[in-house]
């Protein structure tokens, strides 16, 4: 179930049971407070890595809330998801002047590369592919977001090469785990 928390779960750092205990304790704190909702949404994402349905209905029950409610926020609110998510996050902007320089061609390059579409993930969990519609760089459009960083003036034959730092990042940590 722990997505992020997967890694750490396969490395033996922490299991699903130690996850949703902490669950359950921000539900506790949280319960009976107006408006803690979103708050508890975000919280347990930070902790699973992401919200499967047995984490919605904890929330559900622990806040008293509908469930269809907690799953209606989740749904309308793009920074929730309800699937795994990668180690790493690409977002690739697709506001007015990025798609107008390149930015659906450069998406369409990074779905290829990746071999996933917008809302994926790759077998792997190391990357997961969105659509953002603007990080203020539409003077250096088209623009990628991976993580918290810009990569500007990004061109569809220039894919690997961007992520070439990530799947590098990714091959040091298993080392470090497997040596």
């Amino acid at each position: 179930m722990c997505a992020d928390a997967a890694i750490r779960c396969q490395e033996g750092e922490v299991d699903e049971a130690e996850l949703l205990r902490r669950l359950d304790e921000v539900v506790r704190d949280y319960r009976g407070k107006p408006g803690a909702l979103i708050p508890v949404l975000q919280i347990a994402q930070g902790i699973l890595g992401y919200l499967p349905v047995e984490a919605l209905k904890r929330i559900s029950l622990g806040l008293q809330v509908p469930y269809s409610e907690v799953a209606g926020v989740v749904g309308f609110y793009s920074y929730f998801s309800t699937i795994p998510r990668g180690k790493h996050v690409i977002r690739v902007c697709l506001g007015t002047a990025c798609y107008v320089r390149g930015g659906k061609d450069v998406l369409e390059a990074i779905k290829h590369e990746l071999e996933i579409d917008v809302g994926g993930t790759t077998e792997d969990r190391v990357f997961s592919l969105e659509v953002a519609r603007c990080f203020g760089a539409c003077g250096l459009a088209p623009a990628v977001m991976v993580d918290k960083t810009v990569h500007k003036r990004v061109r569809p034959m220039k894919i690997r090469q961007l992520l070439a730092p990530y799947y590098e990042m990714e091959s040091m940590q298993e080392e470090r785990h497997v040596g």
